[in-house]
């Protein structure tokens, strides 16, 4: 099947003057100026989405993806009759019970306002990853209280004390290690005549955790969920249920089934709107940076739009000749939209195997000091919805920039073109 002449003709006025198969200098230029507007794109949301899920991946490494409270309740009774309703609800994979509070940590270097969290031992690795970010000890550590190490030359049997699991730089700022005892401060205690005492409890150091990321590694603790129960003095109460689901992206809705099932009693929330903020602000950041980046590519369309002008201008006597001999107005903006189509395209199918090219790079050739960064490397990650939305825009602006110059082809007169032949 043979082409439409116009496809001839369009592609032939992309060539050089002279009888050569090589692009015009324009030509060349609107090209490249439209690859590297479209690799920008594909680069930059590449490395923001990999820091997205980055993000994302140490968040659900240290929290649940559902969290189910009381309303308007500090604390739950009842966990146990809970859990198995909570766990029949379709798309559920397990549940916990915790208690969170924030306490003092003190030690005989340090002073630091924590979050203190009791779990249980046994099942919280169901529903976080925290297990595999332990980096000394185990989360078994935490069911059996042992003697502090210090304590043991005395010629008295020290009593045990129940263990606690620090963040990394949490030990750091106190100044211990596995061993080592650090004392619990809670400012809510026992009534005296002087007023609320508070009350302090001992803990010896049993495991260090690392998520890589500063905020829970500097400010979070863990003990046993028995130990924080006697320490609060909850009796058999929690302060709500962790719940791990199958898609993380469907946690809402199996948030919302959870309610559905405990009642209005009951809240539900998803580790989204724990984290809206957070996850809002890296959204907008997203946004806005494609539609900065996309002015890359507009001004690669005012090359196109100059390049498609200089060819009308240059080709007034053939576009007059095309008329003359029965071409429509309609086949002549048909030949230079064809032109912007045609760099848009090459620019699109050269940028984003360019964009991967870069991606590579900085993935696995760009490294940092993670003494110093919580991270040894970039994280980047494209995917296909992206890759599509700057094909797709980069496409219709090359489209939308041929619609000047091909209307100004499509009026020409072919008799003021041969004015003065």
């Amino acid at each position: 099947m043979t082409p439409p002449y116009e496809v001839f003709v369009g592609l032939r006025y992309l060539r050089a003057k002279r009888r050569t198969r090589t692009l015009s200098l324009n030509t060349f230029i609107s090209i490249t100026g439209m690859t590297l507007g479209v690799a920008a794109l594909i680069g930059t949301l590449g490395i923001m989405t990999g820091f997205q899920e980055d993000m994302q991946e140490k968040i659900l490494g240290t929290t649940s993806h559902v969290v189910v409270q009381e309303r308007g309740q500090p604390s739950m009774a009842g966990s146990s009759t809970l859990l198995p309703q909570v766990e029949s609800v379709p798309g559920v994979v397990a549940a916990t019970p915790y208690i969170f509070k924030q306490v003092l940590l003190t030690s005989t270097t340090g002073v630091q306002g924590i979050v203190l969290r009791g779990i249980d031992p046994r099942t919280e690795p169901t529903v976080t990853d925290l297990a595999k970010n332990v980096r000394f000890g185990t989360l078994q550590d935490l069911a059996t209280p042992r003697p502090l190490a210090s304590s043991t030359a005395s010629s008295s049997p020290a009593s045990p004390v129940p263990g606690v699991i620090l963040g990394k730089e949490l030990a750091m700022r106190l100044g211990v290690f596995v061993g080592q005892r650090v004392n619990v401060v809670s400012p809510v205690g026992s009534v005296s005549a002087l007023g609320m005492t508070p009350k302090i409890r001992p803990f010896q150091v049993v495991g260090l955790f690392e998520s890589g990321m500063y905020e829970y590694d500097s400010s979070l603790a863990y003990i046993a969920l028995d130990a924080a129960q006697q320490f609060f003095g909850l009796g058999q109460r929690v302060t709500g249920l962790e719940v791990k689901v199958e898609d993380v992206f469907a946690a809402d809705a199996v948030a919302a089934r959870i309610t559905a099932v405990l009642g209005t009693r009951y809240s539900a929330r998803d580790w989204m709107e724990l984290n809206r903020n957070l996850f809002s602000a890296l959204r907008l950041e997203k946004t806005m940076m494609f539609l900065l980046l996309v002015l890359i590519t507009l001004v690669a369309s005012f090359n196109i739009v100059g390049t498609l002008t200089m060819i009308v201008n240059e080709k007034q006597r053939e576009i007059a000749v095309l008329k003359a001999i029965g071409a429509t107005p309609t086949a002549i903006m048909r030949i230079f939209m064809l032109n912007g189509l045609v760099i848009g395209f090459t620019g699109t199918a050269i940028g984003i195997p360019l964009g991967y090219t870069f991606l590579y790079f900085i993935e696995h050739y760009w490294t940092f000091d993670q003494t110093v960064y919580y991270l040894s490397h970039i994280p980047v990650h494209v995917k296909a919805l992206d890759v599509c939305l700057v094909s797709f825009s980069a496409i219709l602006i090359s489209f939308v920039a041929t619609l000047y110059p091909s209307s100004q082809a499509a009026k020409l007169a072919p008799l003021s073109a041969f004015r003065y032949e």
